[in-house]
């Protein structure tokens, strides 16, 4: 009796082969289905995260570039001119700010912003060189030796900038002008679908004039330049006015 018992357990145990396949069927079912929906959903989502790296890139290098502008100092090229070092282009802009880095140490550095081309593409490099007051009569173009470059933007993104002055009047070039400008505002494009970036913006150069211009306008003329008070000229001449008169109540 226990033998017959036996039997029927022992047919009753485990899977049947049809039993089996249809699981294995079921299966690949299963993994086709979770493999199609990764193939839709994976590329999507490697767009998107690239597309927030690189609004984080740029949002990281207009921050420092906006850290740089707004530190440019009234600093002249020499002492036979009192106007400013800066030149500024739509595509690039030189200018004079405090040394900052590790191991730079206190002074000056010319700190020059635009683009250069990375074999076939073009990217936005800051690089930078320590200030020394130019010979009277060199160029800067001649003297300037920059190093240090640093990769701020990649294609397809391009950077451009505009300046503007207290009268708001935006320009694509500021050079050779008595004072820096008071904003600049810098503007990323995607150069293949030329959209302008909502990531643009615009920097507040803190330091316009020079330090010893005490007219409350920033317009400090020839008289300023000389050390003269603007009241030295009206005073000279009334002084002047005054000498032949005096003479001729004399006689």
């Amino acid at each position: 009796m226990n033998g017959g018992r036996d039997d029927r357990r022992s047919g009753e145990d485990g899977f049947t082969l049809i039993e089996t396949i249809a699981a294995l069927a079921l299966m690949g079912l299963v993994l086709s289905a979770l493999a199609n929906i990764t193939a839709q959903w994976l590329p999507n989502w490697n767009r998107g995260l690239g597309r927030i790296q690189r609004g984080e890139s740029i949002a990281i290098a207009l921050q420092r570039i906006t850290a740089d502008l707004a530190a440019a100092e009234y600093v002249p090229v020499n002492r036979d001119t009192r106007k400013p070092l800066f030149e500024g282009s739509e595509l690039s802009v030189t200018f004079v700010r405090t040394a900052m880095g590790p191991n730079v140490g206190l002074g000056l550095d010319v700190v020059h912003l635009g683009e250069t081309t990375d074999r076939p593409e073009f990217v936005t490099v800051r690089s930078r060189e320590r200030f020394a007051p130019l010979p009277i009569g060199s160029s800067l173009s001649e003297r300037l030796h920059l190093g240090d470059p640093v990769v701020l933007l990649r294609a397809p993104y391009r950077l451009s900038f505009a300046y503007a002055g207290p009268d708001r009047i935006w320009k694509t070039r500021w050079q050779d002008a008595d004072r820096l400008p008071a904003m600049i505002r810098l503007t990323v494009r995607d150069q293949v679908s030329e959209r302008v970036l909502s990531v643009s913006t615009v920097a507040t150069v803190h330091v316009q004039v020079p330090s010893d211009c005490t007219k409350p306008d920033g317009n400090c003329g020839d008289n300023d330049k000389a050390g003269e008070k603007p009241g030295d000229k009206s005073s000279a001449a009334e002084s002047t006015a005054a000498g032949p008169a005096g003479q001729g109540g004399q006689r």
